[in-house]
Formats: C-alpha cells, sequence, structure tokens
C-alpha cells in the first residue's frame, strides 16, 4: 500500500513539475540586452515586455479568431526557433535616413494547428506577427491583441467614435486606469507614457488585405485591440464616398497561407530616440518597383489653402480656379525651385468625370507650361472617383501628370487597404506618384511601393483654428514618428492664439512664423506643400527662400532636444548641408535651450543661417529676426522661443 502511495505521489511530482516545465517563460532580449520579451504558453500566449529589468507592459496576449476555431487558445506548441539577422535598408525615398542598419533577434514559435507567431527584439523596440498555413481562404473573425500596464500609465490618444475617420481629430491624454470600454477608441499609433523614464510607441507595419488596428480601453488598466467589419455591400453617399449598408461577420476573407500585419512596440528612455524611430521601415516589405528613377520626391505649391487668389500689382488677371492663375503658380514654383503645383478641387469640370477638365483651367495647356518651367502637375481627386475609373493612371501618364492627390478615403478596413495597395500599384505601372488624403497612417506600403511619397491622416494646417502647436508638438513624436506626413505647412499669416481669427482666401496659422519655419525641417513628408498664397511668399522672399531650400529625403536624422509634446529640436543633413528645426507648444511663454554642435563633423566651420523668434512674436507671431553666424563641432549656443514658437537654420 505504501509502494502504491510512493508511486502515486511521483506520478502527481512529474504531472506537477510538467506543468511548471510548461509555464516557464520563453525569453527574448534585444541585441543590447536591455529590452526583453517573455513569452508564457498557458491557456492563452501571454508575453511581457520589459527594459532593463522593469516589465512595461504585461499580462499581454494574442490570438487569431477564425471561422473554424481559434489560433492561440491552449496552444501546443510544435517547436521553437531562435535566429539573428541583420540587414542594411536603403529606402528609396528616405525620410529619415538613406540607410538603415537592422538588427534583430527573432523567436519563432510553430504551433500545431498550422500557424505560427514571431517575435522579433530590437534594441529600440519589440514586434510580434502571426503567420498561418492554411488551405484556401480563412475568415478572420477577429484578432487578440491585449496589453496590460503595470501602473497607471498616460496614454497620448487620436480618439474617434466611429471607424470611419480621417484620423484627424486631436490628440487626448488621459489615465490609462480610466480608459473605459464605452469611451471613444482610439486610431494608431499611440504614445504611452509610463511617467518612470520609458515611453512606449504602439503602431503597426507590412499591413496588407486586412484592416487597420484600433485600441480600446477595458476599464482595468489594460487595452484591446478592435477592428472594422468587413463591408459586403455599399450605397450611395454623395460624389465622393459611399455608405456601408452590409458587412460580413468577420474582419478579413484572406488567403490562409500568409503573415499578417506586424504589432510593434517601439520603446525608449530617451525621447530623442522617438523621433529618430524607424521601426515602420524595418518591419516593412521590400519595394517591388524595380526601376524607380522616376519617382521624385519634393515640394509642390497648392491652391486651395489661399483659395487661389494671388493680388498685387502683377496680378492683371482675375484670380481664381482658371488658367492665368495656374500659371501664376508654376512661375513661382520656377521661381524657387520647387518641383509641382497641386491643383485641387475645380480643376476638373466635375468631380465624377476625371478625364474632362474644366474649360477655365487648360489642363493640356498647364501641362505644356509647366514642362517649359521645369514643374510637374499634381492632380486632385476623390477616392470614390479613382475607383470608378482605375485606368484614369494610363491617361494621365500620356497627358503629362506627374502625381495624384486622393482624398476621403476615412476607413481603414480591409476593403479600403487592398484599395490603397491597387492605387499605388495601378499608378506605379503608370509612373504616377500618390498623396493620400482622408487617410490612415502610415503602415509600410509606402515602402513596397515607394510610389506612395506621403498620407495626411494628421490634424494639419487645413484645419485653421483648429490646428494648434499644443497638438502640433506631438506629432513629430506620434503620427509623423510611423511616417510622411502630409500636414501642409507654410502660413505666412500667422497669430497667436488668444487673436486668431482668419478665414481663407486669407487663411492663417497659430503659432509664430518661425514654427512654420521650423515644421519643413521637423516634419517628415516625401511630398511638403508650400500652403499659402504665392504673393506672400513674394513678400517675404527670405522666408520663402529657406523653405525652398529645405529638402524632403535626409541622409541623415540627429535628434538634438526632445519632450514629447513639449519640445521637439532636430538636425538633418542632405549631403554635406545641415539643417536644424525647433518647435515648442504655447504652454510656456518662452523657453531657453542649448544647441550643442557636436553633431557637425570635426574640423569643419559651417556658416549658419538662422531664423529666431522676434522680441514681440509672443504677441506679434509674425515677428521674427534672420541673422548668421560661424559654427563648428562642439560649439554650443543658447536658442529662445517664445510660445507657441520656433527655430530654424541652415548650416553650410
Amino acid at each position: 500500500m505504501k509502494f502504491i502511495n510512493k508511486f502515486a505521489f511521483c506520478l502527481l511530482l512529474l504531472a506537477a513539475s510538467g506543468r511548471l516545465a510548461a509555464q516557464k517563460p520563453i525569453d527574448l532580449t534585444s541585441p543590447n540586452g536591455q529590452l526583453k520579451v517573455s513569452v508564457t504558453l498557458g491557456d492563452k500566449i501571454y508575453y511581457s515586455v520589459a527594459a532593463n529589468g522593469k516589465e512595461l507592459l504585461i499580462k499581454n496576449h494574442l490570438g487569431l479568431s477564425l471561422a473554424d476555431g481559434k489560433l492561440g487558445i491552449n496552444p501546443k506548441l510544435a517547436s521553437s526557433k531562435k535566429t539573428k539577422g541583420e540587414e542594411v535598408i536603403k529606402p528609396y525615398v528616405p525620410v529619415k535616413f538613406s540607410t538603415v542598419k537592422s538588427v534583430f533577434n527573432s523567436l519563432l514559435l510553430n504551433f500545431k494547428g498550422n500557424f505560427s507567431v514571431e517575435f522579433r527584439a530590437y534594441d529600440e523596440g519589440i514586434a510580434y506577427r502571426f503567420i498561418t498555413a492554411k488551405k484556401g481562404d480563412i475568415e478572420v473573425l477577429t484578432e487578440d491583441f491585449s496589453i496590460g500596464f503595470p501602473e497607471d500609465y498616460v496614454l497620448n490618444l487620436q480618439q474617434t467614435g466611429d471607424f470611419k475617420t480621417s484620423s484627424e481629430e486631436p490628440y487626448t491624454h488621459i489615465s490609462s486606469m480610466s480608459w473605459k470600454p464605452e469611451e471613444k477608441m482610439s486610431t494608431l499609433p499611440v504614445l504611452i507614457d509610463t511617467k518612470n523614464k520609458h515611453k512606449i510607441l504602439i503602431s503597426e507595419s507590412d499591413l496588407s488585405d486586412y484592416p487597420g488596428l484600433f485600441l480600446k480601453g477595458t476599464g482595468e488598466n489594460s487595452a484591446t485591440g478592435t477592428f472594422p467589419k468587413s463591408p459586403l455591400e455599399f450605397g450611395p453617399d454623395g460624389d465622393r464616398s459611399q455608405k456601408i449598408v452590409k458587412t460580413a461577420d468577420y474582419i478579413a476573407k484572406t488567403n490562409g497561407t500568409r503573415s499578417f500585419p506586424w504589432r510593434y512596440f517601439l520603446i525608449t528612455s530617451d525621447d530623442k530616440q522617438i523621433l529618430e524611430n524607424t521601426m515602420t521601415l524595418k518591419l516593412a516589405p521590400k519595394s517591388v518597383i524595380s526601376n524607380p528613377g522616376w519617382i521624385k520626391p519634393g515640394q509642390a505649391s497648392w491652391e486651395w489653402w489661399n483659395d487661389a487668389t494671388p493680388y498685387g500689382p502683377d496680378v492683371n488677371f482675375v484670380s481664381g480656379y482658371n488658367l492665368d492663375t495656374y500659371k501664376y503658380y508654376i512661375d513661382f514654383a520656377s521661381k524657387y525651385g520647387v518641383k509641382y503645383i497641386v491643383m485641387d478641387e475645380g480643376w476638373a469640370k466635375s468631380t465624377t468625370d476625371p478625364y474632362t477638365p474644366n474649360p477655365k483651367v487648360d489642363l493640356k495647356e498647364l501641362i505644356r507650361y509647366g514642362k517649359e518651367k521645369n514643374v510637374g502637375i499634381i492632380l486632385w481627386l476623390t477616392w470614390l472617383t479613382v475607383h470608378n475609373n482605375m485606368d484614369l493612371f494610363k491617361t494621365f501618364h500620356e497627358w503629362g501628370i506627374k502625381g495624384v492627390k486622393i482624398d476621403f478615403m476615412d476607413r481603414s478596413d480591409q476593403w479600403m487597404v487592398k484599395y490603397y495597395e491597387n492605387v499605388v500599384k495601378e499608378a506605379a505601372k503608370n509612373e504616377i506618384f500618390v498623396d493620400f488624403h482622408g487617410a490612415f497612417k502610415p503602415s509600410g506600403l509606402e515602402y513596397k511601393y515607394p510610389n506612395l511619397l506621403t498620407y495626411e491622416g494628421v490634424r494639419g494646417l487645413e484645419n485653421m483654428g483648429g490646428c494648434s502647436p499644443d497638438n502640433s508638438t506631438y506629432l513629430p513624436f506620434i503620427r509623423n514618428a510611423v511616417g510622411s506626413m502630409d500636414f501642409t505647412p507654410g502660413a505666412m499669416i500667422n497669430m497667436q492664439p488668444n487673436v486668431y481669427r482668419a478665414d481663407r482666401p486669407n487663411a492663417a496659422a497659430i503659432g509664430t512664423r518661425v514654427n512654420q519655419l521650423a515644421m519643413y525641417v521637423v516634419f517628415e513628408s516625401g511630398l511638403s506643400m508650400l500652403c499659402d498664397n504665392p504673393t506672400l511668399y513674394y513678400r517675404n522672399a527670405d522666408c520663402t527662400e529657406f523653405i525652398a531650400s529645405v529638402p524632403t529625403t535626409w541622409d541623415e536624422t540627429k535628434a538634438l532636444i526632445a519632450d514629447a509634446g513639449q519640445i521637439a529640436v532636430v538636425a538633418k543633413r542632405k549631403g554635406q548641408k545641415w539643417f536644424i528645426g525647433g518647435m515648442v507648444n504655447g504652454k510656456e511663454d518662452t523657453r531657453e535651450v542649448e544647441l550643442n554642435f557636436d553633431f557637425l563633423p570635426k574640423g569643419k566651420t559651417y556658416t549658419m543661417t538662422y531664423f529666431e523668434d522676434g522680441i514681440n512674436a509672443g504677441r506679434q507671431a509674425m515677428d521674427y529676426r534672420k541673422k548668421t553666424k560661424e559654427v563648428k563641432s562642439g560649439d554650443k549656443m543658447t536658442i529662445i522661443m517664445v510660445r507657441n514658437g520656433g527655430w530654424a537654420a541652415s548650416l553650410e
């Protein structure tokens, strides 16, 4: 009897030790050893994320619910493999660096049921994705994206009450403990402030044939993912959109053998690291355009914001959306070396017919004239018109059009994500580049198809008085940190918020003149707008010359001073020339900060031309000073920025 009891006891011990072994975490650390993701398999696939031994995200779990079963519930591990990865990436449109070194450690977990989960640990962050090997198509009912917070964090969110959104809402800043399920969800990216040194930026990359991820609060100091359902039927909704009248019970119907989007967490101990983030690029698919030489990033003069109303002694015609006015914009662009003009709504006879130009415009003559002046033309279109006329790219190429600005998508369900890719693919066949407005955030497609130069998806200058530096100073740390952003800067009428009164044609921006100049350096976009009236640019030639000299692609980015939402000062290099841009919010009357020029190569002296807020810019936002100074590596300089102000410089 004693023998039987001892035998049973041993069996219990073996079973218990087996359970403990099954629960032992599988750890993956970053190459520098500072970040760690620990994966635990139980009733779900759990993982935690730590930096320097401190847990930052806990009780996280992931899974995919398919119509024929749930992946990640009571998972059975078949095998696992750890590898190291290293590559050098040279993006064709380099908005931060012309060369990016990608080094990571990888953990591939293969599960019974023909699916895998791959984790990667970079020095700057953690990422994971699902991989399936199922026959035929699969229906994804939902995806489990769940993250937990060990303490009360501050969540910097762009909240929306609906999946139909242009992603132009202002940021809100809420306690992680207070975010309840019934409150508005958030678009990506999301910036988490742990209030204890670290910040975490959440976004996604390699988004293809799958809906975009949104986050919702749980009321339990955690957040979970939510996705728009896949649309099945549409109804009319005016000339520029469609209503979804029927949706599926799934979020995606897709190929059963595929990799799914990367979910990534940029983890930083210094806000400067956010300004230098390249995680979207590192996780994006490679370019499929074999001959991209025709893709020319650059700047564009834009008429909509100033309502196409140049005026003054040199304007001897009735201004408006007509031939003479657009020729005036072309002449302005040519004078300052601006590559393009945008022809917004009004260039065509109707918004639904992209083949019949407005007779007042004479598009063919403008294309000819622009070519003579070395200025290309970009045409605005609604997404619905493009969808109904996908052969327009062939026609536009034959006409000589260089790019298109496509507007009002306002969705990121699977259908619309596929639409984005279909558009840039068709545009690339015909050597046309694309600017998506009314858009979701960059998610890797811009690297697969580098003719996708920029996305809007931002509370930009077109929001007039609704666009303030208190919100815009967050952009380099959230929206712009994940990819190109068409903010449309360049206002020459500048006001402090307490006196703001403006509308088109005399549109104005909140913040100082130099705040606007700095945006061209701080913000990133493969296509950058000059939003204001050529008349005002001519009258402010020194500002215009600086703006037009700022590249849209860069060889190197060096963050100098950073405090998310408060201040961003960045140095960027193109060839041998450096630029510096600095922006602050309106929380303080003045900010004094010290610039250290140790990023410059040693042994070389630069002539720095810089713009600073004028002594009265705190009240009269158009006050600025232009100065020059000799600087070299190791020099230091104190700069002052007023409320909602800036600082901008070129060094050569």
